[in-house]
């Protein structure tokens, strides 16, 4: 008989045996059951983890050069807000972590930053001071389709569906403090000064377009190369030309060069007044006492502000990082601007880029300064106005408010946007594609436009 002939099956089967394919099957089922319950507990301890990884902000600000003496502060305020959401628990049950990246000051680096950032895949970038490191990131974000909150006072002209701008837009800040010398100051004859980029220039345009809305007059203007302290130049052609105020919109360390050289060329306010829109508290407590006593600067916040929303920040802000620390605007704007996206991401029930971006656009606050809303329209904030005088101490008194939170309007009705648009776009290519003139270029006295 042939092997492989099966042997009959035996008369009576032992009990509890079974043939040996279904032992073989049942094993195999056994088998599988257990991987299947091992894959589900993978799969289960996988989505838990992808749960509690923290959530990455990216901070993207000049940690050296000129402009560190402003943005370093921002980055604090940042860090300020980040801490205390993680101290309420995190968001969706999830840690916050922040990597930093230092745009040193200068445009291309902050554009090769922001591609080192995106690639870490933070959920937001909030950062950049000056107008140009923000132009030089707006291609970055929008190629990448990501989100960057911008929380500094600016030029406008801009609107992009990738930023939040949280700071003032220019109805926000310079066409009210214009107004007000115009009113208050009773300036007919005024200066223009600023540092030689992009912000400035725009800041000068639209004020000069009111000034001749006045039937008032723009006696000078002049740039500062940026990041120099080289204001000599400047400084003798506003005491040639004698103006009833100076506009002034400086930065950095240029600022604080440009301060004391009004104060050594006895430009005393009480005869010519100088307004600024780059300097604030903490700007002026570097300055030597005395340098800008008597002059005025206009933002959306001070931190003399009497507001308990207010000195709940500036006390956790000291409590933070010490007694003689002082608090301002752009600072005030970089912390609302982390828990505006708190709120956003809480409201989405994620930290998806996209969804946040779409939730962002309706979130308000109450915060340091009043109650602030992000315009949907804009993407610009809802916010006051203020005024201040610069005190002996360094603060400020408020010498004029606008009471309410004021609508953003990025594009000033005194042009078309179409030809706001080409205004930029013309510095840019007189500059040969930069957002600042180049380095190195002399300043511009000559009292015209240019």
């Amino acid at each position: 008989m042939s092997d492989l002939v099966l042997s009959p099956a035996p008369a009576h089967k032992p009990p509890g045996r079974r043939p040996a394919v279904w032992r073989r099957w049942n094993r195999w089922l056994a088998v599988a059951a257990l991987l299947g319950a091992a894959a589900a507990a993978w799969f289960g301890l996988d989505r838990l983890l992808v749960n509690r990884r923290p959530i990455v902000v990216g901070l993207l600000h000049s940690r050296t050069g000129p402009m560190a003496v402003s943005e370093r502060s921002m980055i604090d305020a940042e860090v300020l807000a980040l801490e205390e959401i993680n101290a309420a628990g995190g968001l969706l049950g999830r840690p916050v972590r922040w990597v930093i990246a230092d745009g040193a000051s200068d445009p291309p680096t902050f554009a090769r930053e922001a591609e080192r950032l995106v690639e870490q895949r933070p959920a937001v970038i909030v950062g950049c001071w000056t107008s140009a490191s923000r132009k030089s990131v707006l291609p970055v974000v929008e190629a990448h389709d990501h989100l960057l909150i911008y929380p500094m006072a600016y030029e406008g002209l801009e609107q992009s569906p990738n930023i939040v701008y949280t700071g003032a837009a220019p109805n926000q800040q310079i066409t009210p403090a214009v107004q007000w010398c115009h009113d208050t100051l009773g300036a007919r004859r005024f200066f223009l000064v600023g540092s030689d980029y992009i912000w400035p220039h725009c800041v000068n345009a639209i004020a000069a377009d009111q000034i001749k809305g006045f039937g008032a007059e723009v006696v000078g203007e002049a740039y500062v190369p940026f990041g120099s302290r080289e204001v000599a130049d400047v400084v003798r052609r506003i005491v040639a030309t004698a103006p009833d105020v100076i506009l002034c919109s400086v930065v950095g360390d240029s600022g604080v060069a440009f301060a004391r050289g009004l104060r050594e060329a006895d430009v005393r306010p009480e005869k010519m007044p100088l307004v600024t829109f780059a300097m604030a508290e903490d700007e002026v407590r570097d300055l030597p006492a005395g340098d800008m006593v008597g002059n005025y600067a206009s933002w959306s916040y001070f931190q003399s502000l009497d507001r308990p929303e207010n000195q709940a920040f500036v006390r956790a802000f000291k409590a933070r990082y010490g007694a003689d620390r002082t608090t301002a605007d752009v600072m005030a704007a970089a912390y609302n601007s982390v828990h505006l996206w708190a709120q956003a991401v809480r409201e989405a029930g994620t930290a998806d880029v996209r969804q946040v971006r779409t939730a962002l656009r309706h979130q308000s606050r109450n915060a340091p300064e009043g109650i602030i809303a992000v315009d949907p329209e804009t993407q610009h904030t809802w916010r006051p106005v203020f005024i201040g005088k610069i005190r002996a101490d360094g603060q400020f008194d408020v010498v004029w408010t606008s009471r309410t939170a004021v609508r953003p309007v990025p594009f000033p009705i005194s042009r078309s946007r179409s030809e706001w648009e080409a205004f930029v776009a013309d510095l840019y290519r007189s500059w040969g594609g930069r957002w600042s003139n180049p380095v190195g270029a002399a300043p511009d006295v000559s009292g015209g436009r240019r």
